[in-house]
Protein backbone atom coordinates (compact mmCIF):
# COMPACT_ATOMS: atom_id res chain seq x y z
CA UNK A 1 0.00 0.00 0.00
CA UNK A 2 1.51 2.97 -1.16
CA UNK A 3 0.81 7.02 -1.43
CA UNK A 4 -1.83 6.90 1.33
CA UNK A 5 -2.24 9.68 4.28
CA UNK A 6 -0.44 9.50 7.48
CA UNK A 7 -1.33 11.29 10.60
CA UNK A 8 0.99 14.19 11.85
CA UNK A 9 2.89 12.60 14.57
CA UNK A 10 2.49 14.95 17.27
CA UNK A 11 3.80 13.77 20.84
CA UNK A 12 2.09 14.66 23.95
CA UNK A 13 3.16 14.95 26.79
CA UNK A 14 1.75 13.08 29.88
CA UNK A 15 1.30 9.82 28.06
CA UNK A 16 2.93 5.87 27.66
CA UNK A 17 6.06 5.82 25.45
CA UNK A 18 4.66 2.46 24.19
CA UNK A 19 1.65 0.65 24.49
CA UNK A 20 0.71 -3.33 23.97
CA UNK A 21 -1.97 -4.00 21.26
CA UNK A 22 -3.80 -7.14 22.92
CA UNK A 23 -5.59 -8.49 19.47
CA UNK A 24 -9.15 -9.87 20.13
CA UNK A 25 -10.40 -10.18 16.87
CA UNK A 26 -10.01 -13.73 16.53
CA UNK A 27 -11.65 -14.59 19.37
CA UNK A 28 -14.14 -11.58 20.60
CA UNK A 29 -14.68 -10.67 16.93
CA UNK A 30 -15.40 -13.95 15.56
CA UNK A 31 -17.37 -15.27 18.48
CA UNK A 32 -20.54 -13.78 17.78
CA UNK A 33 -20.71 -14.48 14.06
CA UNK A 34 -23.37 -16.25 12.54
CA UNK A 35 -22.08 -18.38 10.26
CA UNK A 36 -18.99 -20.43 11.61
CA UNK A 37 -15.92 -19.52 9.84
CA UNK A 38 -13.70 -22.34 8.41
CA UNK A 39 -10.96 -23.57 10.57
CA UNK A 40 -8.46 -23.02 8.27
CA UNK A 41 -9.55 -18.92 7.60
CA UNK A 42 -9.14 -18.12 11.04
CA UNK A 43 -5.43 -20.23 11.21
CA UNK A 44 -4.97 -18.14 8.39
CA UNK A 45 -6.48 -14.79 10.06
CA UNK A 46 -3.87 -15.33 13.13
CA UNK A 47 -1.11 -16.03 10.49
CA UNK A 48 -1.68 -12.44 9.01
CA UNK A 49 -2.02 -10.64 12.24
CA UNK A 50 1.10 -12.00 13.56
CA UNK A 51 2.76 -10.58 10.57
CA UNK A 52 1.26 -7.45 11.14
CA UNK A 53 3.59 -7.24 13.88
CA UNK A 54 1.42 -8.08 16.73
CA UNK A 55 3.12 -10.03 19.30
CA UNK A 56 -0.44 -10.70 21.64
CA UNK A 57 -3.12 -12.70 19.52
CA UNK A 58 -6.18 -14.29 21.36
CA UNK A 59 -6.88 -17.23 19.49
CA UNK A 60 -9.58 -18.50 21.08
CA UNK A 61 -11.95 -19.96 23.64
CA UNK A 62 -12.73 -23.55 25.32
CA UNK A 63 -15.63 -22.84 25.98
CA UNK A 64 -18.55 -25.62 25.36
CA UNK A 65 -19.42 -25.73 21.75
CA UNK A 66 -23.27 -25.36 22.78
CA UNK A 67 -22.90 -22.05 24.23
CA UNK A 68 -20.48 -20.50 21.22
CA UNK A 69 -20.44 -22.94 18.65
CA UNK A 70 -18.26 -20.40 16.15
CA UNK A 71 -15.04 -21.55 18.59
CA UNK A 72 -16.47 -25.13 18.87
CA UNK A 73 -12.75 -26.20 16.93
CA UNK A 74 -10.67 -24.53 19.31
CA UNK A 75 -8.54 -27.83 19.83
CA UNK A 76 -8.31 -28.23 15.79
CA UNK A 77 -7.66 -24.35 14.91
CA UNK A 78 -4.46 -24.51 17.84
CA UNK A 79 -3.17 -28.22 16.92
CA UNK A 80 -3.26 -25.81 13.00
CA UNK A 81 -1.23 -23.00 13.91
CA UNK A 82 2.14 -21.93 13.33
CA UNK A 83 2.95 -20.49 16.40
CA UNK A 84 5.66 -18.16 16.43
CA UNK A 85 7.88 -17.74 19.01
CA UNK A 86 7.88 -13.89 19.82
CA UNK A 87 3.89 -13.98 19.72
CA UNK A 88 1.63 -14.98 22.41
CA UNK A 89 -1.64 -17.10 22.18
CA UNK A 90 -3.68 -16.86 25.17
CA UNK A 91 -6.94 -18.81 25.16
CA UNK A 92 -10.34 -17.74 27.39
CA UNK A 93 -11.16 -20.62 29.31
CA UNK A 94 -14.24 -20.65 31.50
CA UNK A 95 -14.09 -23.13 33.87
CA UNK A 96 -11.27 -25.97 34.81
CA UNK A 97 -12.81 -28.20 31.83
CA UNK A 98 -11.51 -25.52 29.51
CA UNK A 99 -8.49 -25.00 31.88
CA UNK A 100 -7.96 -28.95 30.60
CA UNK A 101 -8.03 -28.59 27.02
CA UNK A 102 -5.86 -25.75 27.08
CA UNK A 103 -2.72 -27.42 28.84
CA UNK A 104 -3.55 -30.13 26.53
CA UNK A 105 -3.30 -27.96 23.59
CA UNK A 106 0.11 -26.86 25.44
CA UNK A 107 -1.12 -22.74 26.07
CA UNK A 108 0.76 -20.55 27.88
CA UNK A 109 -1.46 -17.96 28.87
CA UNK A 110 -5.16 -18.35 29.69
CA UNK A 111 -7.69 -15.23 30.66
CA UNK A 112 -11.02 -15.65 32.36
CA UNK A 113 -14.26 -13.71 32.35
CA UNK A 114 -15.67 -12.08 35.24
CA UNK A 115 -18.65 -9.81 36.13
CA UNK A 116 -18.79 -6.50 37.27
CA UNK A 117 -22.52 -6.72 38.51
CA UNK A 118 -24.89 -9.25 40.38
CA UNK A 119 -27.22 -9.37 37.54
CA UNK A 120 -24.59 -10.43 34.47
CA UNK A 121 -22.78 -12.80 36.74
CA UNK A 122 -25.98 -14.42 37.27
CA UNK A 123 -27.38 -14.52 33.77
CA UNK A 124 -24.00 -15.02 32.10
CA UNK A 125 -22.08 -17.43 34.87
CA UNK A 126 -25.45 -19.03 36.73
CA UNK A 127 -23.43 -17.59 39.80
CA UNK A 128 -23.63 -14.70 42.05
CA UNK A 129 -21.25 -11.31 41.74
CA UNK A 130 -19.57 -13.39 44.80
CA UNK A 131 -19.75 -17.25 43.90
CA UNK A 132 -17.72 -16.12 41.04
CA UNK A 133 -15.03 -16.37 43.07
CA UNK A 134 -15.17 -19.81 44.33
CA UNK A 135 -15.51 -20.66 40.55
CA UNK A 136 -12.54 -19.05 39.07
CA UNK A 137 -10.54 -19.47 42.05
CA UNK A 138 -9.49 -23.58 41.16
CA UNK A 139 -8.57 -22.73 37.94
CA UNK A 140 -6.60 -19.71 38.64
CA UNK A 141 -4.59 -21.80 41.09
CA UNK A 142 -4.15 -24.78 38.81
CA UNK A 143 -2.87 -22.71 36.34
CA UNK A 144 -0.30 -20.57 38.01
CA UNK A 145 0.70 -24.39 39.11
CA UNK A 146 1.04 -25.49 35.76
CA UNK A 147 3.43 -22.32 34.60
CA UNK A 148 -0.10 -20.52 33.22
CA UNK A 149 -0.31 -16.68 33.03
CA UNK A 150 -3.88 -15.58 34.16
CA UNK A 151 -5.47 -12.99 32.95
CA UNK A 152 -8.82 -11.38 33.70
CA UNK A 153 -11.71 -9.95 32.02
CA UNK A 154 -14.56 -7.53 33.85
CA UNK A 155 -17.43 -7.55 32.05
CA UNK A 156 -20.01 -4.63 32.65
CA UNK A 157 -17.33 -2.08 34.06
CA UNK A 158 -18.89 0.82 32.69
CA UNK A 159 -22.63 0.25 32.47
CA UNK A 160 -24.76 -3.41 32.53
CA UNK A 161 -28.56 -3.38 30.76
CA UNK A 162 -30.16 -4.35 33.78
CA UNK A 163 -28.67 -2.46 36.28
CA UNK A 164 -27.44 0.60 34.94
CA UNK A 165 -24.90 2.46 35.88
CA UNK A 166 -21.90 0.60 38.08
CA UNK A 167 -20.11 2.41 40.11
CA UNK A 168 -16.69 2.35 40.66
CA UNK A 169 -15.72 1.06 43.60
CA UNK A 170 -17.79 -1.98 42.49
CA UNK A 171 -15.42 -2.62 39.82
CA UNK A 172 -12.62 -2.26 41.74
CA UNK A 173 -13.59 -4.34 44.06
CA UNK A 174 -14.08 -6.91 41.60
CA UNK A 175 -10.57 -6.35 40.28
CA UNK A 176 -9.00 -6.04 43.60
CA UNK A 177 -10.16 -9.98 44.72
CA UNK A 178 -9.12 -11.15 41.04
CA UNK A 179 -5.63 -9.81 41.32
CA UNK A 180 -5.53 -11.38 45.06
CA UNK A 181 -6.41 -14.34 43.48
CA UNK A 182 -3.13 -14.52 41.03
CA UNK A 183 -4.55 -12.35 37.86
CA UNK A 184 -1.75 -10.80 36.52
CA UNK A 185 -4.45 -8.48 34.71
CA UNK A 186 -7.02 -7.99 34.34
CA UNK A 187 -9.21 -5.83 31.67
CA UNK A 188 -11.81 -3.47 32.41
CA UNK A 189 -14.77 -3.91 29.64
CA UNK A 190 -17.11 -1.52 28.64
CA UNK A 191 -19.30 -4.57 27.18
CA UNK A 192 -22.55 -2.25 25.88
CA UNK A 193 -20.12 0.59 24.98
CA UNK A 194 -21.86 3.49 27.37
CA UNK A 195 -18.05 4.45 29.07
CA UNK A 196 -16.81 7.80 28.56
CA UNK A 197 -13.49 9.58 29.19
CA UNK A 198 -14.61 11.02 32.46
CA UNK A 199 -16.37 7.39 33.63
CA UNK A 200 -12.86 5.89 32.15
CA UNK A 201 -10.96 7.74 34.45
CA UNK A 202 -13.11 7.39 37.16
CA UNK A 203 -12.81 3.80 37.09
CA UNK A 204 -8.98 3.74 36.83
CA UNK A 205 -8.60 6.08 39.50
CA UNK A 206 -10.74 3.58 41.80
CA UNK A 207 -8.88 0.55 41.09
CA UNK A 208 -6.07 2.93 42.10
CA UNK A 209 -7.60 3.63 45.17
CA UNK A 210 -7.98 0.16 45.87
CA UNK A 211 -4.38 -0.24 45.31
CA UNK A 212 -3.94 -2.00 42.21
CA UNK A 213 -1.17 -0.59 40.26
CA UNK A 214 -2.05 0.77 36.91
CA UNK A 215 0.37 -1.30 35.38
CA UNK A 216 -2.34 -4.73 36.06
CA UNK A 217 -5.06 -2.66 34.22
CA UNK A 218 -5.93 -3.10 30.70
CA UNK A 219 -9.02 -1.54 28.82
CA UNK A 220 -11.49 -2.96 26.45
CA UNK A 221 -13.73 -0.32 25.16
CA UNK A 222 -16.77 -1.45 22.56
CA UNK A 223 -17.80 1.54 20.04
CA UNK A 224 -21.48 1.59 20.24
CA UNK A 225 -21.58 5.11 21.17
CA UNK A 226 -18.60 6.39 19.18
CA UNK A 227 -17.04 6.72 22.48
CA UNK A 228 -14.00 3.65 22.58
CA UNK A 229 -10.93 5.78 20.90
CA UNK A 230 -11.78 8.94 23.80
CA UNK A 231 -12.17 6.57 26.27
CA UNK A 232 -8.71 4.66 25.13
CA UNK A 233 -7.02 8.37 25.34
CA UNK A 234 -8.51 8.76 28.71
CA UNK A 235 -6.49 5.74 29.92
CA UNK A 236 -3.86 6.37 28.36
CA UNK A 237 -3.32 9.45 30.27
CA UNK A 238 -3.98 7.41 33.54
CA UNK A 239 -1.14 5.41 32.67
CA UNK A 240 -2.17 2.16 31.32
CA UNK A 241 -0.61 0.80 28.60
CA UNK A 242 -2.14 -2.54 27.45
CA UNK A 243 -5.44 -2.28 24.64
CA UNK A 244 -7.66 -4.43 23.54
CA UNK A 245 -8.79 -4.05 20.40
CA UNK A 246 -10.30 -6.23 17.53
CA UNK A 247 -8.91 -6.10 14.03
CA UNK A 248 -11.27 -4.30 11.60
CA UNK A 249 -13.64 -3.13 14.30
CA UNK A 250 -14.89 -7.24 14.47
CA UNK A 251 -17.13 -8.40 16.75
CA UNK A 252 -20.69 -6.67 18.64
CA UNK A 253 -21.90 -7.04 21.91
CA UNK A 254 -25.86 -9.37 22.16
CA UNK A 255 -26.75 -6.49 25.08
CA UNK A 256 -27.07 -3.49 22.96
CA UNK A 257 -29.17 -3.05 19.95
CA UNK A 258 -26.69 -1.31 16.89
CA UNK A 259 -23.22 -2.17 18.68
CA UNK A 260 -20.52 -1.89 16.09
CA UNK A 261 -18.37 -4.26 18.03
CA UNK A 262 -14.63 -3.81 19.17
CA UNK A 263 -12.25 -0.63 19.13
CA UNK A 264 -10.85 -1.76 16.23
CA UNK A 265 -7.16 -2.02 15.76
CA UNK A 266 -6.63 -0.18 12.69
CA UNK A 267 -8.11 3.11 13.99
CA UNK A 268 -5.96 2.58 17.75
CA UNK A 269 -2.48 2.00 15.69
CA UNK A 270 -3.70 5.32 13.77
CA UNK A 271 -3.85 7.03 17.42
CA UNK A 272 -0.67 6.01 18.56
CA UNK A 273 1.09 7.10 15.53
CA UNK A 274 -0.35 10.25 15.58
CA UNK A 275 0.87 10.32 19.73
CA UNK A 276 4.05 9.06 18.56
CA UNK A 277 3.88 6.26 20.76
CA UNK A 278 5.35 2.89 20.31
CA UNK A 279 3.50 -0.41 19.61
CA UNK A 280 5.13 -2.90 17.04
CA UNK A 281 2.10 -3.03 14.47
CA UNK A 282 2.30 -2.74 10.50
CA UNK A 283 -0.75 -0.83 9.90
CA UNK A 284 -0.66 -1.37 5.76
CA UNK A 285 -0.40 -5.13 6.80
CA UNK A 286 -3.24 -4.71 9.63
CA UNK A 287 -5.26 -3.15 6.75
CA UNK A 288 -4.23 -5.72 4.29
CA UNK A 289 -5.59 -8.60 7.14
CA UNK A 290 -8.65 -6.64 8.05
CA UNK A 291 -9.88 -6.21 4.06
CA UNK A 292 -9.22 -9.81 3.69
CA UNK A 293 -11.01 -10.97 6.52
CA UNK A 294 -14.02 -8.52 5.35
CA UNK A 295 -14.23 -10.67 2.16
CA UNK A 296 -14.24 -13.76 3.88
CA UNK A 297 -17.00 -12.51 5.86
CA UNK A 298 -18.64 -11.12 3.15
CA UNK A 299 -19.14 -7.65 4.26
CA UNK A 300 -16.99 -4.71 4.75
CA UNK A 301 -15.27 -3.39 7.49
CA UNK A 302 -16.67 -1.26 10.09
CA UNK A 303 -12.80 -0.04 11.31
CA UNK A 304 -13.60 3.74 9.47
CA UNK A 305 -9.50 3.49 9.06
CA UNK A 306 -9.95 0.48 7.16
CA UNK A 307 -12.60 2.06 4.81
CA UNK A 308 -10.28 4.55 4.35
CA UNK A 309 -7.01 2.97 3.12
CA UNK A 310 -8.66 0.79 1.38
CA UNK A 311 -10.43 2.64 -1.06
Amino acid sequence: MTDRALPMTQPTGGLPERVTIYEVGARDGLQNERNVVPVEVKAEFLDRLAGAGLTTLEATSFVHPKWVPQLADAADLLERLERRSDVDYPVLVPNERGLDRALDAGVQHVAIFASATETFARKNLNRTLDEQFTMFSPVVERARSEGLRVRAYVSMAFGDPWEGAVAPAQVAAVGRRLVDMGCWQFSLGDTIGTGTPGHAGAVIDACVAAGLPVDVLAVHFHDTYGQALANTLAALRRGVTTVDASAGGLGGCPYAESATGNLATEDLVWMLDGLGIAHGADLDKLVETSTWMAEQLGRPSPSRVVRALAG
